[in-house]
């Protein structure tokens, strides 16, 4: 929608298009408020998108050449009472230290050391998919001529021997070529299949983002796949963690003794005791000593369940634990759930219900300046990026257009060290390809992080078949690159990993993002209408989003129910509708009478029709299965007087046909 054409005055203008913008947009527009949302960016979602692979490029490409804009003088908009607060024309503070690798290939690979590799000309891409068209055609000759050349002795074993010679043979002079089958002009030109996040978080199956999903039918809008498997990091390997009762007893890595304790102290974690209760303040990890439990169990229960470390208090890890068991069951036997497409649907979802209840959308569309009234110290308009002068009544806006000065911060800045792989197998291989992961990794030294894995196959759509998309997340101690380097490194194959095994790395990469969870909804230099999101948090769930969003919303409408169910179709009267009158026919078949009840099955009075079995008359009984006309009979089957179509064991009465039921006197 072009600049002119936007009305100029609106309930709740909304700047951003994250989550809890998200959020509010649609809770806003759902109980009837004009809402105008707009982004200055090109994309939804913000720093919660996803991209394809292609798009992933270009958005490093352009965060890495990015220019701040021109400042522009908006004071001649400005009327009598009035003062003028610009905002920031950009966000790129909150993304930082990119680092991009690729191992696809020996060309890709003497582009490693410069984060440019990637970003390649169409003419150089155009090349390089030529050569992965010859590669595909004689996959097998390459390594074979170069055997030849070495030494003619290592043919005739590569011969003889082909399961067992030529990987270590390969291995040993070409690691990183032998274990590659996807090559990155593979990558690019099958792009648009990838959908990799910026952030990475899963979905409680009991927590405030799943709830808010069903409660206001936006689920309808998405598709969601469960985590098949919880898997922990302990001594060099890659185990799977017990979780549900059934893991339990089908874990091979636990004994009899070890099962019966997991199972006694995960059944008394359920209520708090004042046992418990003494611990309070102390280390959570002692408090898991003191219960008897072994090294496995504690490894287990710290890191993999509670998520926690080993200085975080009782209280905190027991309720963490307590969300864990409560999640599980609900749709499997790990209580998360991970959204088919990434995690970018999610803010998009909301996005559509605002849309669907009038809300109106403007992307490239950015907020300039605010106009404040001096007495009220509200924000009474705001000046787009096209210089049009909006009336409001609420601005929402997200952190990143505030500036620096005015924002205030409950913590102190923090930072979390992200980076994307794209690697050929599993962690853990298994009998299934399609595994959904989440791994947790302790400290692997003092005084580095815990780093929490995301492993997703390709049935989550969000990689190509053949290839695994794995996120790692930890709170930032140095860069990126630093603080993730000797995860990768233990996990995976890469030129540093020095042949450890493990799934090769095709692509990688690194960046730091800023920690939303510091930035308070209010108490910001800014107009009292005026209320801050903040960007992602460090944490696993998306509890800090969706509080946020609701607290915005009871300060803007305090009376209003949040994010209701939206209604029935057949329950919206549109304009020009009468609610009684004749009767009329919904889109579903079904009939509405004069006494506004609803058939679930179809009553048409006027020709009739009866389906399903069910006839309601002038009284609005139902009767279930049960046809009763004046002569009191029962009809089991459906009866098409005027038709005479037959059924499923219909009685048709013009043509004289028989059916599973007697034949019934006319009217």
């Amino acid at each position: 929608m072009a600049a002119e054409e936007l009305p100029s005055e609106f309930d709740v203008v909304i700047l951003g298009t994250g989550l809890a913008e998200s959020v509010v947009a649609a809770a806003c527009s759902r109980v009837g408020q004009r809402v105008l949302h707009l982004d200055g960016r090109s994309f939804y979602a913000a720093n919660w998108a996803s991209f394809t692979f292609n798009s992933l490029l270009t958005w490093i490409q352009n965060h890495e050449e990015s220019q701040p804009e021109e400042v522009q003088d908006w004071s001649s908009l400005l009327e009598e009472g009035e003062e003028l607060i610009c905002l920031s024309n950009s966000d790129s503070t909150s993304i930082s230290n990119l680092q991009v690798f690729c191992f696809t290939s020996e060309e890709d690979e003497e582009e490693t050391q410069s984060p440019v590799a990637p970003n390649t000309t169409e003419e150089e891409k155009g090349d390089e998919e030529e050569e992965s068209a010859e590669t595909k055609e004689t996959p097998e000759e390459t390594p074979d001529t170069q055997e030849e050349e070495e030494e003619e002795k290592e043919v005739i074993l590569t011969e003889k021997e082909e399961p067992q010679t030529p990987q270590p043979s390969e291995a040993h002079t070409q690691p990183e070529v032998t274990r590659k089958k996807i090559s990155y002009a593979q990558l690019v030109k099958e792009g648009r299949r990838f959908n990799i996040d910026l952030v990475s978080k899963l979905m409680y199956s009991r927590g405030s983002l799943v709830d808010l999903l069903i409660k206001s039918n936006v689920s309808r809008y998405a598709e969601f796949k469960n985590i098949t498997r919880i898997l922990t990091y302990r001594h060099g390997n890659v185990e799977q963690v017990p979780c549900s009762r059934a893991d339990v007893f089908a874990s091979r890595q636990l004994s009899v003794v070890e099962k019966r304790k997991l199972m006694r102290f995960l059944t008394s974690c359920v209520e708090d005791s004042e046992e418990q209760q003494a611990y309070n303040g102390r280390p959570y990890l002692e408090f898991l000593k003191d219960q008897q439990l072994g090294d496995n169990l504690q490894h287990f229960l710290l890191h993999s369940i509670a998520m926690a470390t080993e200085e975080t208090p009782t209280e905190v890890g027991l309720a963490s634990t307590r969300h864990f068991l409560r999640c599980l069951g609900r749709y499997s036997n790990t209580p998360f759930l991970f959204p088919v497409y990434g995690l970018g649907e999610i803010p998009q979802c909301f996005c559509r219900m605002c849309a669907v209840f009038g809300g109106i959308y403007c992307l490239r569309h950015s907020v300039r300046c605010l106009l404040v009234d001096k007495d009220t110290n509200r924000c009474k308009a705001v000046i787009d990026s096209r210089g049009q002068r909006i009336s409001c009544s609420h601005f929402v806006v997200e952190d990143g257009y505030v500036a620096a000065e005015r924002k205030r911060m409950a913590t102190p800045n923090r930072r979390v060290s992200r980076a994307v792989l794209i690697t050929d197998s599993s962690v853990l291989p298994s009998d299934s390809d399609q595994q959904v992961s989440m791994v947790t990794v302790p400290p692997i030294e003092s005084g580095r992080p815990a780093v929490r894995m995301v492993e997703l196959c390709s049935s989550t759509m969000t990689c190509i078949p053949g290839t695994y998309l794995v996120h790692l997340t930890c709170q930032s101690v140095g860069s990126a690159y630093e603080d993730l380097l000797p995860v990768v490194t233990n996990l995976f194959c890469t030129p540093e990993s020095h042949d450890q095994g493990g799934p090769s790395v095709l692509w990688c990469l690194y960046f730091n993002m800023a920690d939303g969870s510091g930035v308070e909804v209010d108490g910001h230099d800014l107009p009292s209408n005026v209320y801050v999101c903040s960007g992602p948090d460090g944490s696993l769930g998306h509890e800090h989003a969706i509080r946020q969003a609701e607290l915005i919303f009871q300060k803007i409408l305090p009376e209003e129910d949040f994010c209701p169910p939206a209604p029935n179709p057949e329950d919206i009267i549109y304009d020009g509708d009468s609610v009684s009158g004749p009767t009329e026919e919904d889109d579903r078949g079904e009939t509405r009478e004069e006494t506004g009840e609803e058939d679930r099955g179809e009553t048409r009075e006027e020709t009739g029709e009866e389906d399903r079995g069910e006839t309601r008359e002038d009284t609005g009984e139902e009767d279930r299965g049960e046809t009763r006309e004046d002569t009191g009979e029962e009809d089991r089957g459906e009866t098409r007087e005027d038709t005479g179509e037959e059924d499923r064991g219909e009685t048709t009465k013009e043509t004289g046909e028989e059916g599973d039921v007697e034949e019934q006197s006319s009217r």
